[in-house]
């Protein structure tokens, strides 16, 4: 294990940054290939998990988003790196004989933390990620050990009447209430009103993967998708009328407004990362009672942020996380590959007290567990049979 002696810092200086008049060009996501988690969390390189949104309709609300918490059919999270990515990039290289162009692999949750990253909710609102350095391109996943180590923490610490696990299952009860799994004219009005005595599970899952730039650095990463609108289109990269579904507490006071749009920080990132045309909010009431749904534009939200910039009420600018985005990519990049081993793993750590993103290397050599031998045996394989041949 290397010593950590040798610690790149990057201070975020938010007044600099907000004081920006132009933002980091932005390309937007396209998808290039995707998989799904099954009813039982194994991989398949296909859409067969999408979901369809339709809201939950009268007489269906108010809906007790705890009904079923008990029968919960959960998928313990475990530390699956980019596993599954990887293998949906490699299956898609596979069809085109050629590598893809990124410049940094990583889930939609790394980059979202990086867009996040200027506006911590606390203290400990900070992160940690492994990187790696292969065939030009930077890998990057979540450190899972400290991870798991600040949910533990956080859930000793809750003094709540009602568990952080059985709220976080209200997200899933609303996926559930919210979503059919075949458009609305091949699904029946049987299963449509019954949602909300389905099972409960958060084992089958819709994953995108995307082709993306910022700041002229291209980027690739995956994440889950709560549901689509209409149709996926034919088209390669045209654009998907995703829907990410989320719940929040009914606002009843200038705090609670204060709040909701710090936490719609997290939600236009998230969305905005993928392409995500369209957020539903399901407000529910503080014992988990599902009230109403409201839909918001994610464009609409950064264009409403920047209009009301002045009035107090935003706590957060999107030009300052797309900005800083951009700045912490190329330094880490500067970093990883000014080493002159090309090779090791990384450790990308953020303190939300000081506002210091640290870069130091904790493996001298190879790539840790952030990517497979499989991945790494294909790519060589490809690197070789793209070579030009002499005579």
């Amino acid at each position: 294990m290397a010593q950590n002696s040798n610690v790149a810092r990057f201070p975020i200086d938010v007044i600099r940054l907000t004081a920006a008049t132009t933002q980091a060009p932005v390309k937007r996501p396209r998808e290039f290939t995707c998989f799904s988690y099954d009813k039982n969390h194994n991989l398949r390189l296909d859409d067969s998990s999408i979901k369809w949104y339709y809201p939950p309709q009268p007489p269906a609300l108010p809906a007790n988003l705890s009904a079923g918490f008990d029968k919960f059919d959960k998928y313990d999270s475990q530390d699956e790196h980019l596993d599954s990515l990887l293998t949906a990039i490699a299956h898609h290289e596979q069809q085109t004989n050629q590598p893809i162009d990124a410049k940094f692999v990583t889930w939609r949750g790394m980059m979202t933390k990086f867009l996040i990253a200027p506006y911590p909710y606390d203290d400990d609102d900070g992160f940690e990620m492994n990187a790696t350095l292969f065939q030009d391109c930077i890998f990057i996943e979540e450190n899972w050990v400290f991870a798991a180590e600040k949910k533990a923490k956080q859930n000793s610490g809750w003094k709540g009447p009602i568990s952080q696990e059985e709220m976080t299952f209200w997200g899933y009860k609303f996926e559930t209430l919210a979503t059919i799994p075949r458009p609305w004219a091949e699904t029946s009005r049987e299963v449509i009103e019954n949602r909300g005595d389905e099972v409960v599970s958060n084992k089958e899952q819709y994953c995108s993967v995307v082709r993306s730039e910022i700041g002229g650095k291209v980027l690739c990463f995956g994440g889950e998708v709560d549901a689509i609108w209409d149709m996926k289109p034919k088209e390669p990269g045209a654009k998907i009328n995703w829907v990410e579904l989320k719940t929040s507490k009914v606002i009843q006071s200038p705090r609670d407004k204060f709040q909701f749009n710090k936490k719609l920080m997290k939600f236009w990132a998230q969305s905005f990362l993928l392409g995500v045309p369209k957020i539903v909010v399901g407000w529910r009431d503080k014992k988990g009672m599902l009230v109403s749904c409201e839909e918001y534009e994610t464009k609409e939200i950064d264009e409403r942020v920047r209009r009301e910039r002045d009035g107090g009420q935003w706590p957060w600018m999107p030009w300052v996380c797309v900005n800083f985005a951009s700045e912490v990519l190329d330094w880490i990049q500067q970093v990883i590959k000014a080493d002159p081993q090309q090779s090791g793993v990384w450790r990308i750590r953020f303190d939300a007290k000081s506002k210091v993103v640290e870069l130091f290397k904790v493996e001298e050599t190879g790539h840790g567990r952030i990517l497979t031998d499989e991945f790494v045996n294909w790519r060589t394989r490809l690197a070789s049979s793209n070579q030009p041949q002499d005579g």
